[in-house]
């Protein structure tokens, strides 16, 4: 059985579960040079060693094969934010998919203050929504202000979005929930193309 709160080495590595043995090489080095506790610069412990574990076991056929088949599990058993089938050029389509982006930046914050960052490749699992249809809200929350890009590369959100979360009262104030399970067959139906 999968741990649903098992640490998700693709997104350390800031790689695609497709990625091939060679780019998942070039990364790890890039990524270790960068975090190696040596480096006076960039270096950080933790996140080296993160690097590390996940390099392990992604480097690893069958320690990769595996972490794979957990991790399709993992993310069947993940909670949607952004519904596909309101996925329309609307203004409350785009006003919720930004509402939920600053709440999942807001909640990664909150349980983690000194790494409170979310990767693109987290967000589009956690919204199931693609990189390509949040880059115009990801530019317009950072032009408010209410988000920012860490140096490492991830996004988190700013006192400002905090307070743009709180005043909004949301999730706890939304008359329908914020979060709704995936379903199995909906899942690979939007795998697949389908809405």
């Amino acid at each position: 059985m999968a741990v649903p709160n098992a640490t998700d080495h693709y997104e350390v590595l800031q790689l695609s579960p497709r990625a091939d043995q060679a780019t998942i090489q070039r990364v790890f080095r890039l990524l270790a040079k960068r975090f190696h506790p040596d480096n006076h610069e960039s270096g950080d412990a933790d996140r080296f060693k993160q690097v590390m574990d996940a390099f392990r076991v992604l480097s690893n056929p069958s320690r990769r094969a595996e972490y794979d088949a957990q991790y399709e599990e993992r993310r069947e058993m993940r909670w949607r934010v952004f519904d596909q089938r309101t996925a329309h050029d609307d203004v409350a389509a785009d006003c919720r998919l930004r509402d939920a982006v600053l709440s999942l930046l807001y909640a990664a914050r909150r349980n983690d203050p000194d790494q409170p960052g979310l990767g693109m490749l987290e967000l589009e699992r956690l919204l199931g929504c693609p990189e390509q249809h949040m880059k115009f809200h990801i530019w317009y929350l950072k032009e408010n202000g209410w988000i920012q890009r860490l140096e490492s590369g991830m996004l988190a959100i700013t006192a400002s979005g905090v307070d743009r979360v709180l005043e909004r009262g949301e999730p706890s104030n939304t008359a329908t929930p914020l979060l709704t399970p995936v379903r199995g067959s909906h899942m690979a139906a939007s795998r697949n193309g389908a809405a």
